[in-house]
């Protein structure tokens, strides 16, 4: 035993060799973990030492979340579709139907998979389409493009249940009738006989029985989709572009005479997901910018309500100018070209608040390099956490905004260096907001950092609350109830 112990107290050279070779394989792997590391591998290093971007750097995916497909009657998603193509209207609010020579084509030639509508109305909202078509991608092919999804086929092996309902498009084709039944229950509004046949058959499954429906995801980006049966759906997961939609029936529910305070009781960052809305002018990469010649560029409807009142008074500042563009109007077929050279030969986009906190025009901006401008002080942006807005857009608040002279002299105070670093900053997070995939039916594999899989992984974010709700609901004893509380953010 004695010579055992000092044998290993007393390396032989032998001993010495084999550390020193330990040694040498050991500083190998160090250099090569520094020198590989992914962190050296971003696209772009801002010029300015004080803004960088930590959040775009390469990330480890987490595992799969696991999605259960609500077994709807076709006739409320790709049926939908269907019936919107198949019928010849014309939107009532545009006078002239946009997608008319599209129609025609598809009458014409009948695709199997159909194409969401072009009609800026409603392709701005188009998010359930493109997350539907990744659930109704095949595994082996949507590995290829990174989903974040694993569908599931039974719901009590999922960890969240998916609702493909086009809530958006269903509300809109109602809203484009001009019937003006959009408000009222009843047979004669088709949209609410939807939102109706979709609430009966989910509360009936066993899957919402098992949860209360707190691990139901909805997809309502517009704000006025599925409007009539909001209450019975706010236990579960709910997509929006922001809580605008929320004043009227939060003010009544409080109580409340003011429309400017939500009272969160049926939408809440702890539980829902601000994801984008669809952008509706083409993508400008960085390469391709040039110099900008106008300060300050918006297009859009003056007048508003609400918290959107803020554009009014604004546009009366600013519209005499020198350096600013004002233009009435939306990006529809007349004035799409109008606003792509508007915003790409602007250095700053403005962004009021409208009917509500936001609108699709900061993601067209984005797209477009133009810095946005947000006079917005209740807004709320998609996957915050993952990336700060503050490194490529300027916040400014309402009061500031409405002082004379004040928001020009600050835009102008800026250096050419400041522009240049949001500049970048915004060309790097420009897929995050890109949805479409360039297959028919949205049916193939997504880009793996686009605005699909970032929902994905807000939405896997959320687990651990909805987890806990449903554990807490459970051993509640029958017939107790607890009131619904702020769930203040």
């Amino acid at each position: 035993m004695m010579k055992t112990l000092h044998s290993l107290k007393t390396p032989t050279p032998h001993h010495l060799l084999l550390l020193l070779s330990l040694t040498l394989f050991s500083l190998s792997l160090l250099f090569l973990f520094f020198f590989f590391s992914p962190l050296k591998t971003t696209p772009f290093t801002p010029p300015h030492p004080h803004h960088t971007f930590p959040s775009l750097l390469p990330q480890i995916y987490p595992q799969p979340i696991k999605v259960y497909l609500s077994d709807l009657p076709k006739n409320l998603n790709y049926g939908l579709l269907e019936t919107y193509w198949s019928t010849p209207t014309v939107d009532s609010r545009l006078g002239l139907d946009p997608d008319a020579d599209l129609r025609r084509s598809i009458q014409r030639t009948k695709p199997d998979l159909l194409p969401y509508p072009e009609n800026p109305l409603i392709k701005q909202y188009s998010a359930e389409y493109w997350i539907l078509g990744d659930l109704m991608t095949p595994p082996e092919i949507a590995r290829k493009g990174g989903s974040l999804v694993r569908r599931v086929f039974d719901s009590s092996e999922a960890d969240v249940v998916f609702v493909p309902f086009f809530a958006t498009l269903s509300a809109e084709m109602e809203l484009a009738s001009g019937r003006g039944r959009f408000g009222k229950k009843g047979e004669g509004n088709l949209d609410y006989v939807r939102q109706r046949e979709v609430v009966d058959f989910v509360k009936g499954s066993e899957a919402w029985q098992r949860s209360g429906g707190r691990d139901h995801v909805f997809v309502l980006t517009d704000p006025v989709a599925m409007w009539h049966v909001r209450a019975e759906i706010a236990p579960a997961i709910l997509l929006v572009v922001d809580f605008g939609g929320w004043y009227k029936l939060d003010s009544k529910a409080g109580g409340a005479n003011s429309t400017d305070k939500i009272h969160h009781t049926q939408v809440s960052l702890l539980k829902d997901v601000i994801v984008p809305y669809t952008y509706l002018l083409p993508r400008l990469h960085f390469s391709e910018n040039q110099e900008r010649q106008t300060l300050l560029y918006f297009k859009g409807a003056k007048h508003r309500h609400r918290g959107g009142l803020v554009r009014e008074k604004l546009w009366d500042l600013l519209v005499n100018e020198p350096g600013v563009i004002m233009e009435e109007g939306f990006p529809n077929a007349t004035g799409r070209e109008q606003s792509i050279k508007g915003m790409r030969s602007s250095e700053f986009c403005l962004h009021p608040a409208g009917d509500t906190p936001t609108s699709c025009r900061l993601f067209d901006a984005v797209l477009s390099l133009c810095i946005p401008v947000i006079v917005s002080d209740q807004i709320e942006l998609p996957f915050e956490g993952m990336i700060d807005y503050s490194e490529f857009s300027i916040f400014v608040p309402v009061n500031d905004a409405l002082r004379p002279d004040w928001l020009m002299g600050h835009l102008r105070s800026l250096s050419k260096e400041r522009k240049d670093t949001y500049r970048h900053n915004m060309a790097l997070v420009q897929s995050m907001f890109e949805y479409e995939n360039g297959h028919p039916g949205g049916i193939g594999p997504i880009a793996h950092d686009g605005a699909v899989n970032h929902i994905w992984k807000k939405i896997q974010q959320k687990l651990p609350v909805i987890k806990e709700a449903i554990v807490r609901e459970r051993r509640k004893p029958e017939g107790v109830t607890i009131p619904l509380r702020c769930q203040c953010t």
